[in-house]
């Protein structure tokens, strides 16, 4: 039994351990999983150093355990072999951190390093159809399943894309429908899509703003709008332009950014917005004149920097 004397000792040392937001988040996810080091690097996006450094006073403190597996260590919290008064601090810590927008961050990077790992378990995945990914990729590129997508859409298909940039996928999109309308306002992406464009004369560069669209009403048959809506001080407007420029029936798409806490990133990039929730879109989409909403997160790729993505799609009502 601890000694009287020691108590408060004990307790000033826990509540030290959990006054760290990435030890926090190491507790958040070794609660429910046992992972190795590696795996808590991909999931929480820290140097290896940073994460051996936390769990290190995590096992000082008894608050996590580990065990040898072969050449690495796992970890995890078993809730249950706490002290009591650990338990009750953790429980509490827990209920407060439920909003934390970098918590469902962590839970989409936690699942797809979940599936992968289990996918790497079964031999024919991780032999052949792991290894026929990247072969794929390396012998024939990246984008040509986008290609095969495309041509699905109908050749009598004018689409607007919104945000633009310097006009990737505008360009790919013309060589498959009858127009696309690409908007932007910076000069210096459309000059950069004019010359990706090179001479397609069903590619129609636009300059203006999200909010008020160079569009006429119902112009468009579909329209897309790809990373640029956390650009946008009035987001709804964007989106009530979006549904403007779309004839009735017709399709929207909208990717970007989850809610995040990167405040650094959102300063580096210029972003108006820290991202934004899947409800956010849905009542916003919702709003501005669109049914059968859908917003669905995407499971990040292995080596991307950056927070989380959604899609959204809708249908103009």
């Amino acid at each position: 039994m601890v000694k009287t004397a020691s108590q408060p000792d004990a307790l000033l040392a826990w509540m030290d351990c959990l006054a760290d937001p990435m030890r926090l988040r190491l507790l958040r996810i070794l609660e429910r999983h046992e992972l190795g080091v590696a795996d808590l690097c991909d999931v929480l996006q820290t140097p290896q150093s940073t994460v051996s450094r936390h769990l290190k006073l995590l096992l000082d403190q008894r608050w996590v355990q580990s065990r040898r597996q072969g050449t690495n260590h796992l970890y995890e919290m078993i809730l249950d072999e706490l002290a009591p008064a650990a338990r009750k601090l953790w429980l509490l810590a827990r209920e407060q951190m439920e909003s934390w927008a970098t918590l469902a961050q962590d839970e989409l990077r936690l699942q797809r390093r979940l599936s992968q790992r289990e996918n790497d378990s079964q031999t024919f995945f991780a032999g052949a159809a792991g290894e026929w990914d990247r072969i794929r990729n390396e012998l024939y590129g990246g984008r040509f399943d986008l290609h095969a997508v495309l041509p699905l859409l109908p050749g009598s298909s004018v689409v607007a894309d919104l945000g633009c940039g310097a006009g990737e996928l505008a360009a790919l999109m013309a060589r498959y429908v009858a127009n696309v309308i690409g908007v932007d306002n910076s000069t210096e992406m459309l000059k950069a899509a004019k010359k990706r464009a090179n001479g397609q004369t069903n590619l129609d560069l636009r300059r203006g703003e999200l909010e008020a669209l160079p569009l006429k009403d119902a112009e468009a048959d579909a329209a897309l709008m790809i990373l640029a809506l956390t650009y946008v001080p009035e987001p709804q407007i964007a989106l009530d332009e979006m549904a403007r420029v779309i004839e009735p029936g017709g399709r929207a798409v909208v990717v970007d950014l989850l809610r995040h806490d990167r405040e650094d990133f959102r300063r580096q990039l210029g972003q108006k917005w820290s991202g934004f929730e899947a409800s956010e879109i849905e009542r916003m989409l919702t709003a501005a004149g669109f049914k059968n909403v859908n917003v669905t997160p995407l499971p990040p790729d292995q080596n991307a920097k950056g927070p989380a993505l959604f899609v959204a799609s809708a249908e103009k009502a």
